[in-house]
């Protein structure tokens, strides 16, 4: 069995440290990177940040994990601080889809041990889309490289072809290739396999539940508990570093029907 959760980044700076640490040795160890906007420890403190983790059943090994960011909070997006330098409109972009509710997908990682599970590739992308409901948001960004590519879209991505070279962007690296793409509507999900916005809406409809799903390397029984205790959207601190037009537009804007 594995559980996977999710929960507010401020609400458990422990688990937060298992994400960064088994994040950061993947990166390092096995594409030498040392460093990329997604991984840099910030967002941990930031309080419109939000985890998955997938655990073992009692807690104590952390096999992969994935966020999202939510426009407003205490630092930009990591598609911004990626991209924004090489194409000032991701930078407009973002904020015109933050006054209506917007975030990131990112930071999604799984370790060997889980290689071929499709634990990063499906799992964690199906969870953190599912996330959107709870979150108010009505689009989510991502930064994918070329071999999630495909797995994004099937969550409902589509390419940004007007950021960068037709979506394409160097990063983090001159030899490493990363593909921009939008969920432009994370409400109902209209471009999303049927396959998966079926698995996506079961989630928010039951984010406490426990499921079987199938994978390359068998069955696994995933205990979601994906119920969130604490939002951005009530926290005094979010709603400072916001200016007056854009928490008006999010207070103002009609609740969700997803």
């Amino acid at each position: 069995m594995l559980k996977i959760r999710a929960f507010r980044a401020v609400d458990d700076p422990e688990a937060c440290e298992k994400y960064i640490e088994g994040h950061s040795k993947l990166l390092k160890i096995y594409f030498g990177i040392n460093q990329i906007t997604s991984a840099k420890t910030e967002w941990a403190a930031n309080p419109a940040s939000y985890v998955v983790i997938a655990e073992s059943p009692e807690g104590d090994k952390v096999y992969g994990g994935a966020r999202v960011q939510v426009v407003g909070g205490s630092q930009p997006l990591p598609i911004e601080e990626a991209a924004g330098k090489k194409d000032f409109q991701v930078i407009e972009m973002v904020r015109e889809y933050g006054t209506r509710g917007s975030g990131e997908l990112c930071g999604l990682w799984n370790s060997r041990e889980v290689a071929g599970m499709g634990l990063g590739s499906i799992f964690l992308g199906r969870v953190g889309v599912s996330l959107a409901a709870q979150l108010k948001l009505t689009s989510l960004f991502a930064l994918c490289a070329p071999y999630t590519v495909d797995n994004c879209m099937a969550l409902g991505f589509t390419v940004e072809t007007s950021l960068g070279n037709n979506g394409i962007f160097f990063y983090p690296h001159d030899n490493f290739v990363a593909t921009a793409l939008l969920l432009k509507d994370a409400v109902t999900l209209p471009q999303a396999s049927p396959a998966e916005r079926a698995a996506i809406l079961d989630l928010r409809t039951h984010p406490v539940q426990k499921r079987t799903e199938p994978t390359r390397r068998g069955e696994i029984v995933i205990d979601y508990q994906l119920q969130l205790s604490s939002f951005h959207y009530n926290d005094p601190e979010f709603l400072l570093v916001n200016d007056s037009q854009r928490l008006l537009n999010k207070m103002n804007r009609p609740e969700l029907k997803y």
